[in-house]
């Protein structure tokens, strides 16, 4: 098996960290008693948390030994994984969570050291294997955690993640390259230089993609709930099916950043920000039906893949040389909006159910899509 390949598979598994409590929101409400509000906030806590961890860890795979960083990272999650398998108190639930989201930022230092060191021809389509890798760790913690929380109880995901990236931690440190660093200085310097390496664009490209993945991530913040009131009345392991559907979009992630150099990034936005529009036009309509909720699900996640790969690989592509600060700075800022998203749409779930979830959901993508438009106004114009 190939590096990248690995890279790859050990993204999904980092990644899936953040996303094992969406299909196991009923169940944390039942075992700790809390409301559907309270709980809503351990994927905010965890999704802020990623954020904060790409601001202070991800700068520093320009500066020291990736291994060693990715190392650090793995461990720290597995405690943090077993401190919520423990938690009894809101505030350790919710603590545990933000440290696990923290410490999961692994495979955003994967991606930019894939696109420093593939060849120019290959760059594009390498970052889409480790990131379609990613995504199918997004889309199997859900079915695994729903599956598994209907079985043992949602604790016992936790558990067995905690011993999933013990031993992933092994696997890095057999496999990881050593490679020397690209940046020469401080810690503090390396901070401070990401001002520096803010522009008009980068923030542009990065603020457009952070609507698009609230959008997304508010669906997913509220299909649990949704799928257990009528006219679904389903469990779990339910939603876990659901999340198979996801799988579309892992398969054009693989494939979409070929397709970049021919259309070009804006267009391969554009198209993402139209067809997550669909997805919810979908979803408002059909979302009473398995049929409806299926095809949302389907399209939102091709249109999400064409909007995060288009906007990473342009982000990065400002200064390659900065590609991990680069991609700090597209991060949180995307996360950021995934934490937005996920707290705007679950207090609308609450104030008006599914309808409001859906009023929020296109509120965000149509933020991606104004400023989308005002950027293509804009290059049009200076050209």
């Amino acid at each position: 098996m190939s590096l990248v390949m690995v890279l790859a598979v050990l993204a999904g598994i980092s990644v899936a960290n953040l996303y094992y409590c969406q299909p196991l929101l009923n169940l944390i409400c039942s075992d700790t008693g809390l409301s559907e509000f309270q709980v809503n906030l351990m994927p905010v806590f965890t999704q802020a948390g990623y954020a904060l961890g790409m601001l202070f860890i991800i700068p520093m795979g320009d500066m020291y030994n990736r291994r060693a960083t990715v190392m650090v990272c793995f461990l720290a999650v597995t405690l943090a994984l077993v401190a919520v398998f423990f938690a009894h108190s809101t505030t350790m639930l919710l603590t545990a969570s933000f440290v696990t989201g923290f410490f999961s930022v692994s495979p955003q230092v994967f991606i930019p050291f894939v696109s420093l060191y593939a060849k120019p021809e290959l760059r594009e389509q390498k970052v889409g294997v480790v990131l379609s890798g990613l995504l199918v760790g997004v889309l199997m913690s859900r079915v695994l955690s729903g599956y598994v929380g209907h079985l043992w109880g949602w604790r016992s995901m936790y558990l067995i993640a905690a011993t999933i990236m013990g031993a992933s931690a092994l696997v890095v440190l057999r496999i990881f390259p050593r490679v020397e660093p690209t940046y020469k200085g401080s810690y503090l310097s390396l901070m401070l230089s990401l001002k520096e390496l803010i522009s008009k664009k980068a923030l542009l490209y990065s603020i457009r993609a952070g609507f698009a993945f609230g959008s997304m991530l508010g669906l997913w913040a509220c299909i649990a709930f949704h799928m257990k009131s009528a006219p679904f009345y389903a469990d779990s392991d339910t939603v876990a099916l659901l999340a198979l559907c996801g799988v579309a979009g892992a398969i054009t992630a693989a494939n979409a950043g070929k397709y970049i150099p021919r259309y070009g990034h804006e267009r391969m936005n554009m198209a993402g920000i139209l067809l997550v529009i669909c997805a919810w036009l979908i979803l408002w309509l059909f979302g009473s039906s398995y049929a409806g909720m299926i095809a949302g699900i389907i399209v939102i996640d091709i249109g999400m893949q064409c909007i995060q790969l288009s906007n990473q690989n342009a982000t990065m592509n400002l200064n390659p040389q900065a590609a991990s600060r680069m991609n700090t700075i597209y991060m949180v800022i995307y996360f950021i909006g995934g934490s937005l998203g996920t707290f705007v749409c679950g207090s609308m779930w609450t104030l008006a159910g599914w309808t409001g979830t859906v009023m929020a959901g296109m509120a965000l993508i149509g933020f991606s899509l104004l400023i989308s438009l005002t950027t293509c106004h804009t290059q049009t114009a200076a050209d």
